[in-house]
């Protein structure tokens, strides 16, 4: 029998406990999961402060910590190629097969909708608080962001310094001034 097999693309910047659950919620519809790691060439910038390979740590270490079975998913990290004609084949170049796309993107699910994929758009989980940008934001302020992640992306943070690089990368140089 032939596995049913669908793709979550996000920058996961950083991972956190809506990417969790969204990634929870498609494992009860297919057998396994590629989660692209998304805009995997940037980093150093405020609104994209970790690196690929941190982020693929924090979404291992993240699915460890849950018993998620390792044989469900493929963790691949994505770069982009601003060509969006193209892109659909670029991620497909770069994964197993799928044959299911979870997007809540419009440009996403438009571009693989062209191509006859099945979309579907994932549940979001109380977005207000459960953001990217919302957990990059309380950790400039001091406010408590590790409540929005899994364990292991607070570790992961921990061990590279993750909370004064997000603090460097919000001041500007003198020489912007």
């Amino acid at each position: 029998m032939q596995k049913v097999r669908g793709i979550l693309i996000g920058r996961m910047q950083p991972v956190h406990n809506g990417h969790m659950q969204v990634i929870s919620k498609i494992l009860n519809e297919v057998d396994e999961i590629i989660i692209g790691i998304g805009s995997a060439q940037l980093s150093h910038e405020l609104k994209d402060p970790f690196t690929a390979g941190e982020r693929i740590v924090m979404i291992s270490q993240a699915l460890a910590e849950a018993d998620v079975d390792p044989s469900r998913y493929y963790i691949i990290p994505m770069q982009d190629i601003n060509f969006n004609a193209i892109w659909a084949s670029h991620v497909k170049m770069l994964t197993p097969p799928f044959s299911i796309v979870y997007s809540g993107n419009p440009l996403v699910k438009q571009l693989f909708s062209e191509e006859g994929y099945e979309v579907r758009q994932p549940p979001l989980y109380d977005r207000l608080h459960l953001s990217g940008t919302e957990v990059r934001k309380r950790i400039l302020t001091d406010d408590d962001w590790q409540k929005l992640v899994p364990k292991a992306t607070a570790d992961v943070i921990s061990e590279i310094n993750g909370v004064e690089r997000i603090k460097n990368l919000s001041v500007k140089e003198i020489s912007d001034l």
